[in-house]
């Protein structure tokens, strides 16, 4: 039987045993694991985070395959939350991966728990939960990364991380903003982002229904698996750079 020493070597020889005590003690949730927030919980599981809330009230659908992690031929059908928290376990077993089948929307935000977390993570698609997961988010001590749109793109270069009211190019960022504005609620502290300026147009058509979405648009693994590990890296860095500044404190 492996042991974490065994999994993790490659990664403590870069960070240090430090780090890697503090990646094991943080708490991370991540509110939506579609095409981005599934590749998120993968990287963090393989760098040694132990403690991780998965939450999404959505089943494997035929179309998440072509770019949703856990997605496959044989998991159609089954809530995305347990298929990612199987996969992650076979990755650590010893890790504590929670599964939500639920949506994140005002009814049951409370329920979530924001509070008892050190990272929040947004990969929620509905504009009127992502205003109000960012507002709840913005409102606890933890630190919070969000995900704009990443349909409609296909260059991993033009893919940027900045403060939420620096992003351009994104209608998902602009509609986000205009509702803030609008209803005079802004998010109560800065937060990154990780987007992409760049904006193409559907080039196909589709019969999928769904009840979140204005409308459905083309989306690839490349772009979508990007924005989920930079958001992964964005985690594991903030720890990593903590963790330097504590010890040239000492």
């Amino acid at each position: 039987m492996h042991t974490e020493n065994d999994i993790f070597n490659r990664t403590e020889l870069l960070v240090g045993s430090e780090t890697m005590n503090a990646l094991k003690e943080k708490r991370v949730i991540i509110i939506g694991i579609g095409g981005v927030g599934s590749w998120c919980a993968e990287c963090l599981v393989r760098s040694g985070i132990h403690n991780m809330t998965i939450a999404d009230f959505d089943n494997v659908a035929i179309t998440n395959v072509n770019r949703q992690l856990m997605a496959v031929q044989s998991t159609v059908g089954l809530p995305k939350v347990e298929v990612l928290r199987q996969r992650l376990l076979e990755i650590n077993p010893n890790a504590n991966i929670t599964a939500m089948h639920k949506a994140f929307n005002e009814d049951t935000a409370e329920s979530f728990r924001l509070d008892g977390y050190d990272y929040i993570i947004d990969a929620i698609d509905s504009l009127k939960d992502k205003v109000l997961l960012i507002r709840l988010a913005c409102a606890t001590k933890a630190k919070f990364f969000s995900s704009m749109g990443a349909a409609l793109k296909m260059d991993p270069q033009k893919i940027q991380v900045a403060e939420f009211w620096k992003v351009r190019g994104c209608p998902l960022g602009a509609a986000l903003r205009r509702k803030f504005k609008q209803t005079n609620m802004r998010p109560a502290r800065k937060f990154k982002c990780v987007f992409s300026e760049e904006l193409l147009k559907n080039k196909g058509t589709t019969d999928e229904q769904c009840d979140y979405k204005a409308q459905i648009n083309g989306s690839v693994a490349h772009i979508t698996g990007i924005f989920g590990l930079t958001l992964a890296g964005m985690v594991i860095s903030d720890i990593y750079n903590k963790n330097k500044e504590e010890e040239k404190q000492q």
